[in-house]
């Protein structure tokens, strides 16, 4: 159950209410636990939490929901996602309220969190060198050989330096006596640091007084550390190391918490199109040249992070990086078959291997575990089956006991006993409670768990003072570590001066980082295409304003001069969007569905060209290169997609959106989706401009942003000023039109309300001081193309731009208002057409040129159609 707050005036009064009536631990329900982390057995605030506790108090009911919403909408301003099985983004759930530890308590934890990093490590070095814990009988083969995590071909591999786990991140839990146990250990590609580096910065915005009286530790000297120790993890051969973070892309699970961490780190995110091993040696494309790289964070599971040797069907990895990291060129983090340790069988063991390997003793009891393939364990893991997690060790989720019908679990113990030595049955894990202000409603208590992280330096294992807190599901669900928000975890500072960190301080000089100026084909393709979407998402903006403007104006008064401007209006969205307004029927008609067409282009971004589909594809552009974005991005980026994506819903998916029941509302949303939008690309425009590095990453966004502006210029003269129309129809399209262009006060001024074509084409197509024309464009885009590395002079895309710009120049103003004998303007109709194609081509020129991703990838057996890729 969750238990709510009974007084809104002090919600901490009416939790203590709460948790004193609560049962003890029950399997049913995971949020009634024994362990208050609050409230301590004799019913007093527990010291750690007594500042937090006033905060609490002076804030009140009220107040909590305040800093609930200020919490949500730093999370959107910050753009910190999470993106489900079905590549949905939704807005990473973080509790208000921060979990506390006492300096003791975190003293014992990073003891016993460090010495575990250090007793795995062992393991891992002997399971891939000498094996004593197999010729010993301490670990049984089986275990070791049947769970995927164990990879062959990374025998033999091993990482520069003295420590083989580079990098651990261990699940603890508080039992009811306060004492901690591990629930689980992650050494394959540990995720979640990047959202505890995030979590931090948001709360300590959101309750910056609490965070002033409490003081707790900060977690961001661990990020350095693990720099440092990413570059002296590289081979000896290196001078000046280039890291990199290989990521398999923007869907994944935790692509945020990847992103974040490799823009903390200041090194390059990779995917595997970024990267191709030559000559044994791994490289980075950059522009049609290679960049050695020396050290790979992996975030990608090892076994498809080479389809030659591992996974043939994988479009993740590197082809040849396991010949490449057999040689030594390379160094890979965590090594390639780290994920072995995350198996139930060394959990199982791990004590036994422990006292082998070192001597030692786990400080961190692990959970209680019971093999089936010993005939003892196998009685007890049968006659408990209701009360136990069961893990298979060859791989795959977990099963939990208490969530089976009594039928699942009958088949279950058939499949045990027949196959006993392939299970392992370990008891459920246990968690403490505190409070969590993450549901509306008030403070309420929950089960909650952390995730601590270390990482190997030359002299031992530095961990992250705190870590990644989280919420737990209710019910059985909470026993597969299934989460509902994110906990910031604050450390107090210890009482004595005196006390010291156990963290190694022998690390090596901060160098700066070679891949400044690296940008591979992939993460200049997201930027080019970043900047003609922004491009793109403004001037439908402009253009959805305009026409709706026009529509409310003229909707009742269809007989008057200047009317005629909607229906043109509208087929100039359709002929720019590539959609459907209705232009093929009469102009009636056309207006009369005018409100749905606004709604869909709008709306509906499943609808090509749409407003909305331009912003969903900025954020997916952005977040693939958010390691190269300014942190102002994701600000501006969260209101915009709350006004036009998700509208009320405070920045989570839930698909298209339906047209509302009220004209009333459907017209609010479009006119604030329409302003938010402009504004929002106005914005990120100035962010760009100020707060960018003109690098090449840079310039080739502004390339794309500069052809997306001429592509729409050329197409919407074209379908407004290609006809010849009545004086006022046409006063009023042109109007619209220099609207749209950003240049209807300025052409005022110079023409005093006239309507002259070959004015409006002497402000919007040949002034090169209009920053919306189209010659500015050309201007830009020439020097943009020449501060390319790859720049000549006399590359194609070069060539091309002088003779576009060359055809503008050559163009007389005048003959643009030449009518032929069906009213058309052919002449300005054919320069438009002509230079709508030649952007065309330049564009696809540019990203031949400069933006090409690696082909598909061959098999080695050649192309043989009856071969098929697993």
């Amino acid at each position: 159950m969750v238990l709510r707050a009974r007084n809104l005036d002090d919600p901490l009064a009416g939790y203590r209410a709460a948790r004193a009536q609560a049962p003890l631990f029950d399997v049913r329900d995971v949020a009634t636990v024994g362990y208050d982390e609050l409230v301590s057995e004799s019913g007093g605030i527990r010291p750690a939490w007594q500042e937090l506790t006033d905060c609490v108090r002076e804030r009140g009911g009220p107040g909590l929901d305040q800093l609930r919403g200020v919490v949500r909408e730093l999370v959107d301003n910050d753009g910190i996602t999470t993106t489900d099985s079905e590549a949905e983004v939704d807005a990473w759930q973080l509790d208000a309220l921060p979990l506390l530890l006492s300096a003791d308590d975190w003293a014992t934890l990073e003891s016993g969190v460090v010495q575990r990093s250090r007793l795995l490590d062992a393991v891992l070095t002997d399971l891939y060198g000498e094996r004593r814990s197999i010729t010993s009988g301490v670990l049984p083969a089986p275990l070791l050989y049947a769970h995927p995590g164990y990879l062959r071909a990374a025998r033999g591999i091993a990482v520069p330096g003295r420590h083989q786990l580079f990098l651990h991140g261990c699940d603890v839990s508080r039992h009811p006596d306060g004492g901690f146990a591990v629930n689980a250990d992650w050494t394959q590609a540990p995720s979640g640091a990047g959202y505890a580096l995030a979590d931090r910065r948001v709360i300590a915005h959101a309750v910056p007084d609490l965070y002033e009286r409490v003081a707790p530790r900060p977690a961001s000297p661990w990020a350095q550390a693990l720099r440092l120790a990413l570059i002296d993890a590289a081979p000896e051969a290196a001078q000046e190391p280039v890291v990199v973070v290989l990521s398999p892309g923007i869907h994944s699970e935790t692509a945020f918490d990847q992103a974040y961490l490799a823009s903390v780190l200041g090194f390059p995110l990779v995917e595997s199109a970024d990267l191709v091993v030559r000559e044994g040696k791994l490289w980075m494309r950059s522009l049609g040249t290679l960049k050695r790289v020396d050290v790979v964070l992996r975030r990608v599971d090892a076994d498809y992070a080479d389809p030659l040797d591992l996974r043939p069907d994988s479009r993740l990895g590197v082809v040849g990086l396991v010949e490449a990291l057999r040689r030594g060129a390379v160094t890979v983090v965590n090594t390639l078959g780290s994920g072995i340790l995350e198996s139930p069988g060394i959990m199982r063991f791990l004590p036994e291997l422990a006292q082998l390997l070192t001597g030692e003793t786990p400080e961190l009891a692990g959970a209680r575990c019971f093999w089936g393939g010993i005939d003892a364990e196998r009685s007890h893991l049968l006659s408990r089956l209701s009360t136990l997690l069961i893990r298979p060790v060859t791989g795959g989720p977990a099963i939990v006991g208490p969530a089976l019908s009594a039928a699942q679990r009958a088949d279950l113990a058939a499949r045990i006993e027949a196959t006993g030595w392939q299970w392992v049955g370990q008891e459920l894990p246990k968690f403490s409670s505190a409070p969590m202000d993450v549901l509306p409603g008030g403070l309420s208590a929950g089960s909650i768990g952390m995730r601590l992280f270390t990482v190997a330096q030359r002299g031992g294992y530095a961990p992250m003072i705190g870590g990644l807190g989280y919420v737990l599901a209710r019910g059985p669900a909470a026993y597969s570590m299934k989460t509902v928000a994110a906990k910031d975890v604050w450390v107090r500072t210890p009482d004595r001066s005196t006390a010291v960190s156990t963290a190694p301080v022998d690390l090596p000089a901060i160098t700066p980082s070679p891949t400044r100026a690296v940008s591979s084909p992939r993460v200049l393709s997201d930027l080019f295409w970043l900047g003609r979407y922004a491009e793109r998402a403004e001037f439908t903006a402009r253009l959805l304003t305009v026409t709706r403007e026009r529509y409310h104006e003229f909707r009742y008064r269809r007989d008057v001069p200047g009317s005629d401007c909607v229906p043109v209006l509208l087929t100039a969205l359709g002929e720019i969007t590539g959609s459907d307004t209705g232009a093929d029927g009469d102009d009636a008609e056309q207006v009369a569905i005018a409100p749905t067409t606004l709604w869909a282009l709008t709306a509906d971004r499943h609808r090509p060209g749409s407003l909305a589909q331009s912003v969903e594809r900025i954020g997916l552009s952005a977040r693939a290169v958010r390691d190269q974005m300014s942190n102002d991005t994701w600000m501006v980026l969260a209101a915009v997609e709350r006004a036009v994506l998700h509208p009320g819903d405070r920045g989570r998916r839930r698909g298209p959106l339906s047209p509302p029941d009220s004209k009333t509302a459907g017209e609010a949303y479009l006119a604030t989706a329409h302003s938010q939008t402009l504004s929002g690309m106005l914005a990120l425009s100035g962010v760009a401009a100020e707060s960018m590095v003109r690098d090449v990453g840079w310039t080739v966004m502004d390339i794309g942003k500069r052809i997306e502006r001429g592509l729409g210029l050329t197409a919407l003269l074209r379908a407004t000023l290609a006809t010849a129309r009545g004086a006022e129809t046409e006063r009023t399209v042109t109007e619209s039109a220099l609207v749209v262009c950003e240049s209807a006060v300025m052409y005022r001024r110079r023409t005093l309300g006239k309507v002259s074509v070959v004015a409006i084409a002497d402000l919007v197509l040949f002034d090169e001081e209009n920053p919306r024309s189209l010659a500015f464009q050309f201007e830009r885009l020439r020097a943009d193309l020449r501060a390319l590395p790859s720049s000549t002079g006399s590359t194609r895309p070069e060539r091309m731009i002088e003779e576009i710009a060359t055809r503008l120049r050559r163009q007389d103003p005048a003959d643009l208002e030449h009518l032929d004998e069906d009213g058309r303007r052919d002449q300005l109709t054919d320069l438009l057409d002509t230079l709508h194609a030649d952007l065309r081509e330049l564009s696809e020129l540019i990203r031949a040129a400069h933006l090409a991703l690696p082909s598909g990838m061959q098999p080695l057996w050649g192309p043989d159609e009856r071969r098929q890729m697993p």
